[in-house]
């Protein structure tokens, strides 16, 4: 996805915007690599080890993917996962250039 065009602000917004889109870039998680792995190492939980899911990785290590339930599941939800990972992944770049505040965890209702 290509970023929004950068008219009419000044030249070091410019320069912190396409910085941290860059850092976005190198970051980014890639949905077809995530199914490849799936399909190879799925079992073994490779595709959870690239998204940086380690806890589930090791759990889906030793118990074969669940004797396999849990690597069936995984193919339906791993491009889910992958964009759940970038958005996560673009909100820690951007705040990180002050270009958009951190998200506050939802604790419950404002009344």
């Amino acid at each position: 996805m290509a970023p929004p065009p950068l008219t009419g602000i000044p030249e070091w917004e410019r320069i912190r915007v396409l910085r941290a889109e860059a850092e976005f870039d190198s970051v980014r998680k890639d949905a077809r690599v995530a199914y490849a792995l799936w399909a190879v190492v799925g079992l073994i939980g490779g595709h959870r080890f690239y998204l940086g899911d380690t806890g589930r990785s090791i759990a889906m290590l030793f118990t074969l993917g669940g004797l396999g339930v849990w690597t069936l599941i995984d193919g339906l939800f791993v491009g889910r996962r992958v964009r759940a990972v970038n958005r996560e992944r673009r909100a820690a770049v951007m705040s990180r250039y002050g270009l958009i505040e951190p998200s506050a965890p939802v604790t419950g209702r404002a009344d």
